[in-house]
């Protein structure tokens, strides 16, 4: 099987949906199947990390940048319209045959698709926002929301094989691995896991560290940034100050979080990992997708969710509040372990496979 994913990944658009079909790549990759990215302004660190993976890449290159983008509300994320995009993944894909082209981008909708899919047997999208309409024939939402059965009603075609829900989670082989080590938590805080994405421009990193270190409790501290991060070495000097552990671009995730007994983070696609190891988290979210993820997750009791600007005083009171009820934070570990098992990368490779 050939198949081709287009993501991207930037500051701004981080390197969730990146590493995302990463995952699924690889889980394609040890069936035997041959994968190529393709993506336009990839970080070097990630092309370096398909390179390593022996993953092929073609970098989409930027000649035919324009202003011109269409009305879609990530639009800008793409740098040229979706019709220029749409071409140079063609070119790309020429003279190949692919089974499967996997997109994973809010910039890009039906008419991208439509000029693609002439070039491709099948196409997969995976989305977060049903903001838009899709010419595909599997669509993915990992996400746990309250209209998940129906958000998507008269977007994709009638023919569409819909996979919603964390049943599908793409993760690392290493979580499900390490799920099957854990047991549900016992509200016992010793160690803290702060981890707010790969790339944290608002730098909640930093103001929830300061918040951590200006308590008196006696809890160890693990901080993960990506090798991006705006304030990579503001962030390393401000751990050695509080005793902290600084990660950067950590390959050890889950056992970070295997470890630790409260995270504190953003609502992105870290949640699912967090709810494979039964991880409890006070989270923000700063993004659209990360906005319904977190009030899903928090619907069904599965973390701890603040709506608006995260604050030192919010961070302090909430951390106090669960130090001084395990019970509570038992009760969250549960929610979150019954929602992901770790299957999802697996259970997505069998329906590429099958359909």
């Amino acid at each position: 099987m050939n198949v081709a994913f287009r993501a991207d990944a930037s500051t701004q658009i981080g390197t969730g949906h990146f590493m995302r079909c990463l995952t699924l790549a690889e889980e394609l990759k040890n069936q035997g199947a041959n994968a190529l990215f393709l993506s336009r302004n990839l970080p070097l660190y990630l092309s370096d990390m398909l390179v390593a993976k022996e993953i092929e890449y073609i970098p989409l290159n930027n000649d035919d940048i324009t202003n011109s983008i269409d009305e879609l509300a990530h639009a800008r994320w793409l740098a040229v319209s979706q019709a220029q995009d749409a071409k140079a993944t063609v070119r790309a894909l020429s003279g190949r045959n692919f089974d499967w082209i996997i997109v994973d981008h809010y910039a890009l909708d039906f008419r991208w698709e439509s000029i693609v899919r002439p070039n491709v047997k099948k196409i997969m999208v995976i989305d977060d926002l049903a903001d838009r309409s899709h010419d595909c024939d599997i669509l993915l939402d990992q996400n746990c929301y309250l209209n998940m059965q129906t958000r998507y009603n008269g977007k994709v075609p009638v023919q569409c094989q819909l996979l919603l829900g964390p049943h599908y989670a793409i993760l690392r082989e290493e979580f499900r691995a390490v799920r099957e080590q854990i047991k549900i938590r016992n509200g016992d805080v010793k160690k803290i896991l702060v981890f707010f994405g790969g790339v944290d421009q608002r730098n909640y990193t930093l103001k929830t560290m300061a918040a951590l270190a200006a308590m008196d409790v006696d809890v160890s501290v693990d901080v993960v940034i990506g090798a991006q991060h705006p304030f990579v070495d503001l962030i390393k000097d401000a751990c050695a100050n509080y005793g902290f552990i600084c990660h950067v671009q950590t390959i050890s995730m889950a056992k970070l979080m295997m470890e630790a007994d409260l995270a504190i983070g953003a609502g992105g696609s870290a949640s699912w990992e967090r709810c494979c190891l039964g991880l409890p988290a006070i989270i923000v979210a700063f993004a659209e997708n990360q906005i319904e993820i977190a009030s899903g997750l928090a619907s069904v009791g599965a973390c701890d969710y603040l709506l608006g600007e995260l604050s030192t005083s919010y961070i302090q009171e909430r951390v106090r509040r669960f130090l001084m009820s395990p019970a509570s934070l038992q009760l969250m570990s549960c929610k979150a372990h019954s929602l992901v098992d770790g299957w999802g990368a697996k259970r997505v490779r069998e329906y590429l496979y099958e359909k």
